[in-house]
């Protein structure tokens, strides 16, 4: 049984190994949707809609009520003349009491408004598009810092493992000056010399333990889980062909905003006609002339056509027209500031991914023959043709040709990625 459970352990320990390792694109993904600037898009999503559905109601019948009551120093009263005459009559009028009354209602539902409905909706559609582009620009920033988190561990990680390569050779070697110590043929301060080394090398992979961590912390943060192992990049080529950031689409949906608010301007320029009725229980009523005889309130009522022009959007017009126009030339320089400088940092990185290749390939050579040297120094010790300070020497110098290596390696690989950030390819 106990067989059968260590098989089941180490078939399935690589698995559970492989499912804690997080990848580049995993942790974009991550910081991405745990970065609290996303909650923004479901806002401006919900106050866009908002914003239409209350312009869209100005189609619907407008409608107010209205309660008056008023008190007047001077009423509309019949000529004397007439007076006399209708008091020869027997019939005494007075005129209208000076104590008016209204209760009423007013509606108004508009026909033709020159567009201006549709361009204010249309302008509410756009001013939520610009700004779910800048929130896009701003989440994409964050990819950069991720960028930088990740390989900085990666690079840690390969000093790690380097260190840990180092301290079992400076064991191996400490071994051996043991062993030539018991038979007489090395000092005691030959074998304190390498155990020296090899203390120093121990308080570095505590630092670098704590170097890591710090940045594994900071990561961890940003995708809202714990890291433990990284994947390592593959080494794919990127395309240069077009340039696919989000700013550039922020440009285009402020360029398309100032057009449709110049449409805009254009539609408060045509008149608006409309439909309306209105009505009122109180005193007097339409016919005045009834009114001055029978002071009782009635229910009047009156429907009609309105045709209205507001002439005061000619006044500011051209003033608008110029302010929409200087903001457009605005964000094209803008737009071409952005191409320039990312246009500087394409080429940028694009050398610097030339040179790290450049680099990596006389690393390789470079770690071949110090590797070499070292191993002949550990012979040459063994013999007793150099002392102990020359063989650390060919292990300090193999250690920094393959820290090189890892470096230019890692370098290389966020030259590559940060590339790929410049043009979101």
């Amino acid at each position: 049984m106990k067989h059968i459970t260590a098989f089941f352990i180490q078939m399935f320990l690589p698995i559970l190994a492989q499912a804690q390792t997080v990848t580049l694109d995993e942790c974009q993904r991550l910081a991405h949707e745990n970065y609290p600037l996303i909650k923004q898009y479901d806002l401006i999503r919900q106050t866009t809609d908002y914003t239409v559905s209350n312009i869209s109601k100005g189609w619907l019948p407008q409608i107010s009520a209205m309660a008056q009551a008023t008190y007047q120093s001077d009423i509309m009263t019949l000529p004397d003349p007439l007076q006399k005459m209708l008091g020869q009559q027997g019939l005494r009028v007075n005129g209208l009491r000076k104590d008016q009354y209204r209760i009423g209602i007013d509606i108004n539902q508009t026909v033709y408004d020159g567009g201006l409905i549709s361009g204010q909706k249309n302008v509410a559609r756009l001013e939520g598009e610009v700004q779910a582009a800048q929130t896009a620009t701003d989440l994409y920033a964050i990819r950069q810092r991720i960028n930088d988190l990740y390989f900085g561990i990666l690079l840690f990680d390969e000093k790690i493992q380097l260190n840990k390569d180092l301290q079992v050779l400076l064991q191996s070697n400490l071994d051996k000056l043991k062993s030539m110590l018991s038979h007489g043929i090395a000092m005691q301060s030959d074998v304190n010399t390498v155990m020296a080394e090899k203390l120093k090398a121990e308080q570095q992979a505590t630092e670098l333990a704590s170097s890591r961590k710090n940045l594994t912390d900071m990561l961890a943060v940003f995708i809202g889980k714990e890291v433990t192992d990284l994947a390592m990049p593959q080494d794919t080529a990127v395309s240069s062909q077009g340039n696919n950031r989000p700013e550039l689409h922020l440009f285009d949906k402020q360029i398309e905003l100032a057009n449709t608010q110049e449409s805009l301007l254009n539609a408060r320029l045509f008149p608006k006609l409309s439909v309306f009725a209105q009505g009122y229980y109180g005193y007097p009523g339409y016919d005045q002339f009834d009114a001055m005889f029978n002071h009782t309130w009635k229910l009047n009522g009156m429907v009609g056509v309105r045709l209205s022009w507001n002439i005061g959007a000619l006044y500011t017009r051209k003033n608008d027209r110029a302010k929409l126009n200087t903001r457009r030339g605005l964000i094209e320089s803008v737009r071409e500031t952005f191409l320039f400088n990312n246009h500087l940092l394409e080429i940028q990185q694009n050398d610097g991914i030339v040179k790290y290749r450049q680099l990596i390939s006389d690393d390789r050579e470079i770690v071949s023959l110090l590797s070499d040297v070292r191993r002949a120094a550990e012979s040459k010790l063994e013999h007793g043709i150099i002392d102990t300070n020359n063989l650390l020497q060919e292990i300090t110098r193999e250690n920094q040709s393959r820290i090189d290596l890892s470096t230019h390696t890692i370098l290389m690989l966020k030259e590559n990625y940060d590339l790929k950030y410049t043009l979101n390819n």
